[in-house]
């Protein structure tokens, strides 16, 4: 997967949020902890383009243990913000009556680029790459203090 950005964040407007976390909590059973997404900041269904933002914060549980003395945000956990993303933007793209979990299928060509420090915003990307009724790919990214850091290919099923 080539490290091409999917989008330049600088000509996105990042200030302004079109879904907070009670937009994302209706869509996404995560909750607590394991809430990797704190708002949307830009969604164009037809661009196919997502935009989050995740903030790391010192005093985040994990950041006393991981790493002790330079916290380092955990690369799964950047996965996981991601795959929150994505499946948000699946979600909304795709709606139905039914009751629906997104699961998550997998990962491809995952690479990490950089580290995550507290304190900072680390934007969150997502673009559909191929999608079913029921199963989904998207191609993600993780930007922060200007530098991909992480990206990958998320698979998610509706469960």
């Amino acid at each position: 997967m080539a490290s091409k950005p999917l989008v330049d964040l600088s000509t996105l407007d990042l200030e302004t949020v079109v879904a907070d976390s009670a937009a994302l909590r209706s869509q996404l059973a995560q909750r607590g902890t394991f809430d990797m997404v704190d708002a949307v900041v830009h969604r164009d269904a037809e661009e196919g383009l997502i935009v989050g933002y995740k903030d790391v914060l010192a005093s985040d549980w994990w950041a006393s243990d991981h790493i002790p003395g330079r916290p380092l945000f955990p690369g799964v956990m950047m996965i996981e913000a991601v795959a929150q993303l994505c499946s948000y933007d699946f979600m909304v793209n795709h709606p139905t009556d039914e009751e629906r979990f997104i699961g998550f299928g997998g990962v491809n060509e995952t690479r990490f680029r950089g580290t995550v420090e507290p304190d900072g915003r680390l934007y969150l990307i997502g673009k559909p790459h191929r999608l079913r009724m029921k199963m989904f790919t998207y191609l993600a990214q993780a930007v922060f203090n200007g530098k991909l850091v992480m990206e990958t290919q998320v698979l998610g099923v509706a469960l």
